[in-house]
């Protein structure tokens, strides 16, 4: 996620997983995951959901990688507070 610029730090993406904010066929994943190439991932930021489908996984961070490359948006949608109980 840091690599793809999908969160700022690592220990952003490391909290996100541990409490369940990062899903794939709607089970949240654990922190050990190895994201593959095809996976569809819902993140829940604070006030938005983003839905995106990993495209390639690099190895390590390097100047020829672009983030925007990495994966594609499928559906971005706002929380709605209404839903909080």
């Amino acid at each position: 996620m840091k690599v793809a610029r999908l969160s700022k730090r690592r220990t952003e993406a490391h909290e996100a997983l541990e409490h369940g904010r990062i899903t794939k066929d709607g089970k949240a994943l654990k922190p050990a995951y190895q994201v593959k190439p095809g996976d569809v991932l819902v993140i829940h930021y604070a006030t938005r959901y983003v839905t995106v489908r990993v495209r390639e996984v690099p190895l390590r961070m390097t100047p020829s990688v672009k983030p925007a490359e990495l994966y594609d948006i499928v559906e971005t949608r706002r929380d709605d507070p209404s839903e909080w109980v």
